[in-house]
């Protein structure tokens, strides 16, 4: 099984973060969507990162999609879920937030990155900006103050501190993150832990091959 994209994007360290705590096999190729166009379309035409090559072969994109097939073949992914199905409301909406402030700063970036300033929109750039924030004020006031969301570490508690390392990696100098201190303390408890340390998010890094 492999997983294609850079640890840089958080929809790509998600899995991979998800793939090393699981403990499920796979070999991460960091390939850049723009950088390596043709070795990516060889893979997958659409340029869409993450994307997961299964072990007969299936191309799937999409990180939650991926996610839901790795919880449907694996059972330690599926342990990433709450088994209490009165927790999963709770989980799936913190998930939600996180998936929403990391498209959101994701826009905010390339608005930047790969838009010419003669043609960026004001007024868009505000609503992204204000939708991140409002994504990022929800985390904050929702997330527990110590530990995981459902009592331990699951994929929505992954989500969230991929969420936010992206904000500050990527979007910090112009987000301003300092409203939000429960957040980033509950992000630095899962950065701490080995399966964030074991997949960074920087450019260019390959994950390591879980046991």
């Amino acid at each position: 099984m492999q997983l294609v994209g850079m640890l840089d994007s958080p929809y790509v360290r998600r899995v991979a973060v998800a793939l090393i705590a699981a403990g499920i096999p796979f070999e991460h190729k960091p390939i850049s969507l723009f950088r390596h166009v043709d070795a990516f379309s060889e893979v997958n035409p659409l340029l869409k990162a993450p994307t997961l090559v299964t072990d007969d072969g299936t191309v799937l994109v999409d990180s939650t999609l991926i996610l839901e097939f790795l919880a449907a073949t694996y059972p330690a992914m599926a342990a990433l879920t709450p088994s209490n199905p009165a927790d999963r409301p709770r989980v799936l909406r913190i998930a939600g937030l996180a998936l929403t402030v990391m498209e959101k700063a994701v826009q905010r970036h390339y608005e930047r990155a790969l838009r010419p300033a003669e043609k960026i929109h004001q007024p868009w750039v505000g609503r992204i900006t204000g939708q991140l924030h409002a994504g990022l004020a929800a985390l904050d006031r929702e997330l527990p103050s110590a530990g995981w969301i459902a009592g331990r570490l699951g994929l929505a508690d992954i989500a969230v501190a991929c969420a936010f390392g992206f904000v500050t990696g990527a979007v910090g100098d112009v987000v301003d993150v300092a409203p939000y201190p429960n957040l980033a303390a509950f992000s630095a408890r899962a950065e701490a832990l080995p399966a964030f340390r074991a997949a960074p998010a920087k450019d260019g890094v390959a994950a390591p091959v879980a046991a």
